[in-house]
């Protein structure tokens, strides 16, 4: 997959390309965030696209590559995303992964393995896939399924959305 490589030039953000959706394709509010290391390096970015009028986000869709300690969670502790979601709604309950099942799921002519994980907290979606390049792409969504026609809305990001300006 082309767009799943690495970049050979370093932008002023992250040093992959970012899977999400277009924000023009959103009609809400999109917001980024980008976790940088103590070394400058980008460790990670996640989108929360915002469907409720400021009253919280419906979705986060995460990208963190390989070494991020953004990835390193207990077996039954949340994804970042998950954690980023339940802040963003000032939702201060403890919820804990209690299972999860992989799912083959075509992306144009590309299959991924999806990993559909199970919450204690049912109004949250939540399903984690690994790219090509070692990045690994986490989806949360608050009070909607995440349904396979989602993943072809998924598309790189332009470079120029996570430059400083």
């Amino acid at each position: 997959m082309s767009f799943l490589r690495r970049r050979s030039a370093t932008p002023a953000g992250p040093d992959f390309d970012v899977l999400a959706m277009d924000p023009g394709d959103w009609p809400g509010n999109l917001g980024a965030g980008l976790l940088p290391a103590p070394d400058g390096s980008c460790q990670g970015v996640f989108l929360r696209y915002d469907l409720f009028g400021g009253r919280g986000p419906a979705m986060i869709i995460g990208n963190l590559p390989e070494g991020s300690p953004a990835r390193e969670v207990e077996q039954d502790e949340v994804p970042f995303e998950v954690a980023q979601l339940l802040l963003a709604l000032e939702n201060d309950e403890e919820v804990t992964v209690v299972g999860s099942e992989d799912v083959p799921v075509m992306q144009g002519d590309n299959l991924l393995i999806v990993r559909r994980l199970k919450l204690s907290e049912s109004r949250i979606s939540c399903v984690q896939f690994d790219r090509s390049d070692h990045v690994l792409v986490t989806i949360a969504a608050w009070d909607r399924p995440i349904t396979d026609d989602l993943y072809a809305l998924l598309k790189p990001l332009p470079a120029e959305l996570f430059q400083q300006g």
